[in-house]
């Protein structure tokens, strides 16, 4: 199909831009392919574009034609775009709201996704189900600004002058409970039939998942990330703090990526540290050391389960953002069936994505059989102890 002059002369003197709430994160292995999330920070929505239209949207600065991308896209791909090509691709953001100049988006709403077929893929976003039983409240009106407060206060601790000593005496703390694992579960067992002790524990306990979510955001706010929500969240009985970090995807590294989402555990972990020193150094009461034992052997528990590698937890993103993954748990399942059913599609997966999909298909079961070997046995201590 040939433009018409007119048309490609308005196309030649046009400088696209994307709008400045569009984030465009790194290259993610999706299946087979090869992705880049798009988001647009004004509406919510995030889409999943392939490598070849994220090489064009990103060089939509405004200093740019698409005659001169086309050019630069020529020579990394050894064909040149139609007119045609080009009106479907500035049709799509465009309607999508994300170049500059086009109308505002509209807010993130329950409507039903777009077609999977579309070139730009929407990433499907479940609305949380509020009522009695089921629900969240935010506590502050501005999350950005309180996890700016909390990374002033505190983001000293993330300067190697102090996070290597820190870390130094988590490893050492996590050391002396793995040696003396069978007296902490005494003591546990012990806690648990005191309810006043059991209260306090799970007190503490609360508060370090509290501290946990916070540490998130002051981590993401030292990036540059923005932190959009802190609140309470609520599955009764069960309820809980939360921080909502809207670009973590998007952060500029993928180790800041990855710190991030470890900052919670090793949070947990440092909060730990204090009651290790008393369990460890000040003589107390037999209640008193047993509740401490109990707080140790738990909130060291409660901090390394979220690094187990499943999804939602925080193991997951962590393994996810190592394999430079999105949807890892699926394409490695997918891949894996590929493979078993010895179908010739698995052989089209580049080898990046076969070793990550293999590792992660095949560790992850490994990962949780050795927590259930732990979880027997220690039940096996406490019955025979």
């Amino acid at each position: 199909m040939t433009a018409p002059a007119d048309a490609s002369e308005a196309l030649a003197d046009y400088r696209p831009a994307l709008r400045p709430g569009v984030l465009i994160s790194g290259a993610l292995l999706h299946g087979p392919a090869t992705v880049h999330l798009i988001k647009d920070t004004d509406s919510g929505k995030s889409f999943k574009v392939g490598a070849k239209e994220h090489f064009l949207i990103v060089r939509m600065d405004g200093t740019r034609s698409p005659t001169e991308i086309g050019e630069e896209y020529a020579r990394k791909y050894g064909r040149r775009l139609a007119y045609a090509h080009w009106q479907q691709i500035l049709r799509m953001l465009g309607t999508r709201g994300l170049l500059a100049g086009s109308p505002e988006p509209e807010p993130m709403s329950e409507t039903a996704p777009e077609p999977a077929s579309t070139p730009m893929s929407p990433v499907a976003r479940t609305e949380p189900t509020r009522g009695v039983f089921r629900g969240s409240i935010r506590l502050v009106a501005d999350a950005n600004a309180t996890a700016g407060r909390l990374h002033r206060a505190v983001g000293f601790l993330m300067s190697p002058g102090w996070l290597v000593p820190l870390l130094v005496l988590v490893a050492t703390m996590e050391t002396f409970v793995a040696f003396r694992v069978g007296e902490l579960l005494l003591a546990v067992r012990e806690v648990f039939t005191n309810p006043v002790l059991l209260t306090a524990a799970a007190t503490l306990l609360w508060l370090s998942t509290a501290l946990h979510e916070l540490a998130h955001g002051v981590v993401a706010r030292h990036y540059g990330g923005t932190v959009t929500e802190i609140g309470l969240r609520w599955r009764l009985p069960v309820v809980i703090m939360y921080c909502t970090v809207d670009n973590y995807p998007y952060l500029p590294t993928r180790w800041q990526r990855i710190a991030t989402a470890l900052a919670g555990a090793l949070m947990n972990l440092v909060f730990l540290l204090p009651f290790c020193a008393l369990w460890l150094f000040v003589p107390v009461d037999d209640a008193t050391h047993n509740a401490l034992a109990a707080l140790l052997l738990l909130g060291s528990v409660q901090a390394l389960a979220m690094l187990v590698p499943i999804p939602p937890l925080d193991g997951y993103k962590i393994v996810s953002q190592a394999f430079g993954a999105t949807e890892l748990a699926a394409s490695s399942g997918q891949y894996l069936r590929l493979v078993a059913r010895r179908d010739p599609a698995a052989a089209g997966y580049p080898r990046r994505a076969r070793i990550a999909y293999t590792a992660y298909g095949l560790g992850s079961p490994l990962v949780l059989g050795a927590l259930a070997a732990a979880a027997v046995a220690s039940v096996h201590h406490l019955l025979t102890a």
